[in-house]
């Protein structure tokens, strides 16, 4: 498909691409860099830049490529779907299963049983992530929604990206409890100086998170808390978890160790997490084609229950 624009004298000044962002709804600002940068925009005879500010009366021609075949093989694995139409689905992320092939993660992610449940996905992604809108940790339980065409996940990028009428809520069991019942985490998050697979609290630079929480209830030296995204940056919760020197049990990234010594003297046991007790338990959207209030909750995982009641059963 090709697309033909003349820069009117309004939009004199403008990036190349927000004007075509803005201008072909259907394509995100990132899928529009992408056509950019692989030589499918020409601004007048020559190649374009996607920071190249807009001068009046150009032609613009925008050549969109049809989907590369995915070379990815489907599998048939156990996933809850909780809603489908034709333009999106919502699904239920089991713990351990990484979203997109990644290095190390070639197969048995999210996409590999998405292409056995849709009928398509977006090509927004690319090859390795179609139709993924956001993203939870490997070890992270809960809610995401995919987008099955181009014009749901522009929309839905767009909306998460802002932060509008989305609504993101965690339960997470943490060591400690937070010295206030509830408040609000608001930090600069970036990738950590000298663990660079890790994300930090940076005193400047990296990104704006903020955390919304509230104390559920304390049990033994543990506690249960909601969190709710404002932002939605890598490994916000379990970073703003560590920061409030609270983290999250079973995260030995930013917490404490997976093997975790309960009681004492004869009610004294080891437990093995098998994972970090961290479950994205609630999703709200506006749908990105009907504008309809979607909202999906799930109860938590079955390894919270069985963490509560080894507590439970060590400390009486």
């Amino acid at each position: 498909m090709t697309h033909r624009f003349i820069v009117p004298p309004g939009k004199v000044g403008e990036r190349l691409d927000r004007f075509l962002s803005a201008a072909i709804p259907d394509l995100s600002r990132s899928r529009i860099q992408r056509l950019i940068e692989e030589g499918n925009v020409r601004l007048g005879d020559g190649a374009a830049r996607a920071s190249v500010r807009l001068k009046g009366n150009e032609v613009v021609t925008v050549s969109v490529p049809p989907p590369r075949p995915l070379d990815l093989v489907p599998e048939d694995r156990p996933l809850a779907v909780l809603f489908q139409d034709a333009h999106l689905l919502v699904v239920e992320k089991p713990a351990g299963m990484v979203v997109h092939p990644a290095p190390g993660h070639p197969e048995g992610t999210l996409v590999h049983v998405l292409l056995s449940r849709a009928d398509r996905l977006s090509g927004i992604g690319g090859v390795a992530r179609p139709g993924i809108v956001h993203r939870l940790d490997r070890d992270t339980s809960g809610i995401l929604v995919v987008a099955k065409t181009d014009q749901a996940h522009a929309a839905l990028s767009a909306r998460f990206s802002s932060h509008r009428e989305v609504e993101r809520a965690y339960h997470g069991i943490v060591w400690g409890r937070p010295q206030r019942a509830s408040g609000t985490v608001v930090s600069q998050v970036g990738r950590h100086p000298v663990h660079r697979k890790k994300m930090a609290v940076l005193p400047k630079g990296g990104r704006r998170a903020v955390t919304h929480y509230r104390l559920i209830e304390s049990f033994g030296p543990f506690s249960i808390v909601e969190f709710r995204l404002e932002t939605g940056r890598t490994h916000q919760v379990r970073v703003h978890c560590a920061s409030l020197s609270c983290p999250i049990v079973g995260d030995d990234v930013y917490g404490r160790p997976r093997k975790v010594a309960l009681g004492k003297g004869r009610s004294a046991r080891t437990v093995t997490v098998p994972r970090f007790l961290l479950h994205a338990f609630r999703l709200a959207f506006a749908h990105p084609v009907t504008g309809e209030r979607m909202e999906f909750t799930v109860p938590d995982p079955p390894e919270f229950a069985a963490f509560r009641a080894a507590v439970d059963e060590a400390y009486g």
